[in-house]
């Protein structure tokens, strides 16, 4: 068996559930979307998946995304991946070379490889996003936990069909959500444009037609 990232189908199922909700209401800011827990195998390759959702194309010299680790709760989040037009890599003595970023930003994928995982690497990987016209950063978070050695095989068929078919019913389900949110923010955007011209130009008007009683 490869060594790979296990995603428990629960977790899966939930975090599919928890897209949909926070898709539902209007909101502001971008949808970014990453697994609560990832599992992987001391000494092996792990990808930490990070996507998001906009309405707008990724401009590259616009478009800003920090990765920054978190050894437990009440510390200080260190950065080690950074986009400020290219992909930066800070290289902390804690992963030295081992971060590699295998994303897309222009297919809203900023997901990275950590290589020869190592027991120390546990703790919370955060994913800032920040893709402007809009306005609000973009969060997601993901906690690590490195296993010593493979968990337990099980018949996991019936869970694959379940988790496929749900996974398939809330792709088009997000997807629609976001074509309706997108169709409505820049419908608001426009309207905003419009009040605002409206209003310059009565104000010209005003300046610009004196009164006709003055001779």
């Amino acid at each position: 068996m490869s060594p790979e990232a296990w995603l428990p189908q629960p977790t899966l199922f939930l975090t599919g559930l928890t897209l949909l909700l926070s898709l539902a209401p209007p909101r502001l800011g971008m949808e970014v979307m990453a697994p609560a827990t990832i599992n992987a195998l001391n000494g092996s390759s792990v990808k930490l998946s990070c996507t998001f959702n906009s309405c707008y194309k990724v401009e590259n010299k616009q478009f800003s995304l920090n990765w920054t680790y978190q050894e437990c709760s009440n510390c200080s989040e260190e950065l080690f991946l950074q986009f400020r037009t290219k992909i930066m890599n800070k290289q902390l003595d804690r992963f030295g070379n081992r971060v590699e970023f295998t994303g897309n930003p222009a297919k809203y994928d900023v997901s990275f490889t950590l290589k020869n995982v190592q027991l120390e690497d546990e703790g919370t990987y955060n994913c800032y996003v920040l893709n402007p016209p809009d306005r609000h950063r973009g969060h997601g978070k993901i906690s690590l936990k490195v296993l010593t050695k493979e968990p337990p095989k099980h018949d996991s068929t019936v869970a694959v069909i379940v988790g496929a078919s749900v996974g398939g019913f809330l792709a088009v389900v997000i997807l629609v959500l976001m074509v309706v949110k997108c169709v409505r923010r820049k419908k608001q955007q426009r309207l905003n444009t419009d009040d605002q011209k409206t209003e310059e130009e009565g104000k010209t008007d005003g300046e610009g037609n004196p009164d006709e009683g003055t001779k």
